[in-house]
């Protein structure tokens, strides 16, 4: 920050410390359950706040990470609502709740920006099955077509890519990229989470797997 901004070793201090506690705070509020809303609107201004802050806006592998974490809170928040009650009691209601779906049809498409930073240009022939392979999973995740097994896919080959290239705890601590890979590794944990509960929650109203039901 003091380097970025030139704004004083205080002001850059504060803001760390800031930054911590509202993730911090915002990640617990979220695991006990407790004002889910309100603490992705935290997370979400943290993650907001991180781009401006750390120049992220000029990086486009770093942005389009941090646009898949908010397609993570996304549908976090889309877990979190409860399906609108039925106007007589008994009766289920009717109709989809669609602020639910519209999140998740969103959370689903921005979640797996992650993987286009992942996608290498080269005449590799493994490098090559690699994008072709990933680049069908993400447009299946998008159209939410066998979603469920694509984002499972997706989790297990993201987890194997994780543990392999962000690797920090082999990097000695004296070392700046110790903390890129860092970052990117618990972030990239973040992402996983998002397909996991796509995993557990589907693609939602606004998909061909939904569509598939109704013909």
């Amino acid at each position: 920050m003091d380097m970025s901004w030139g704004c004083g070793w205080f002001v850059a201090t504060l803001f760390v410390v800031l930054n911590m506690s509202f993730q911090l705070g915002g990640c617990v509020m979220v695991l006990a359950r407790l004002r889910v809303t309100i603490a992705c609107g935290i997370l979400f201004g943290v993650v907001v706040l991180q781009t401006i802050a750390y120049s992220i806006l000029w990086d486009f592998h770093f942005l389009l990470r941090n646009v898949s974490l908010i397609g993570a809170l996304l549908l976090v928040l889309a877990e979190s609502r409860v399906e609108g009650r039925s106007l007589f009691a008994g009766v289920p209601s009717l109709g989809e709740n669609r602020p639910k779906t519209y999140l998740q049809l969103m959370g689903r498409i921005l979640i797996i920006l992650m993987f286009v930073t992942l996608l290498h240009f080269d005449l590799n022939p493994l490098q090559i099955v690699q994008n072709v392979v990933g680049s069908a999973l993400m447009l299946l995740v998008s159209i939410g077509y066998k979603t469920k097994l694509s984002a499972l896919i997706l989790v297990l080959y993201l987890t194997c890519l994780n543990f392999y290239q962000n690797d920090w705890w082999n990097v000695p601590s004296h070392k700046p990229v110790r903390d890129f890979l860092k970052y990117d590794f618990f972030q990239t944990l973040s992402v996983i989470g998002g397909l996991l509960m796509v995993v557990s929650l589907g693609p939602g109203g606004v998909s061909m797997d939904e569509h598939k039901k109704r013909w």
